[in-house]
């Protein structure tokens, strides 16, 4: 179960760019998730994900000299997920269609993979703590960097920020 739950279905097994294909995952489950019960279905979901992925994480990790191997990817769900949140909470916030905020999800995929992959100053130090919480928190802290560039790109693009 554990197994399950850290690969995302044994979608970490994919080559090459777990990481990536993760990420990519996360999105149509986010969106059916979205659809299901709106944001609070989905806000709850990736604190549900988070909790279990740390869990999950840490028995599949125990004992191992690697302390994130490549096919979990349950913290690139995370991640995508909080990355994702703005574009859903603008959605529902305006009454529309989520996917009509397309570049709010490409914005949010592009910026987290970024993160994730470039790691800069606290997404780094998460990443080195070598456990699992460290683990989950590099995706955690690349999606919230990822969210805010979502969250800067809207405003820019409706002329908010007067940019």
């Amino acid at each position: 179960m554990t197994h399950l739950i850290a690969t995302f279905f044994y979608i970490g097994h994919l080559r090459p760019a777990p990481g990536t294909w993760g990420s990519l995952a996360a999105l149509p489950v986010g969106w059916g998730l979205y659809m299901l019960g709106g944001v609070p279905l989905f806000l709850i979901a990736t604190v549900v994900v988070f909790a279990l992925g740390w869990w999950a994480t840490g028995i599949e990790t125990a004992g191992k000299a690697d302390h994130d191997p490549s096919e979990i990817v349950i913290d690139e769900v995370a991640g995508q997920w909080i990355a994702l949140a703005p574009a859903l909470i603008g959605a529902a916030h305006a009454g529309a269609d989520v996917l009509a905020l397309w570049p709010g999800w490409v914005t949010a995929f592009a910026a987290f993979r970024l993160f994730d992959i470039w790691k800069p100053g606290p997404i780094g130090w998460a990443d080195r703590r070598g456990d699992a919480l460290g683990v989950m928190l590099d995706d955690v802290i690349a999606g919230l960097f990822a969210a805010v560039v979502v969250v800067i790109g809207a405003g820019i693009s409706h002329g908010v920020l007067g940019l």
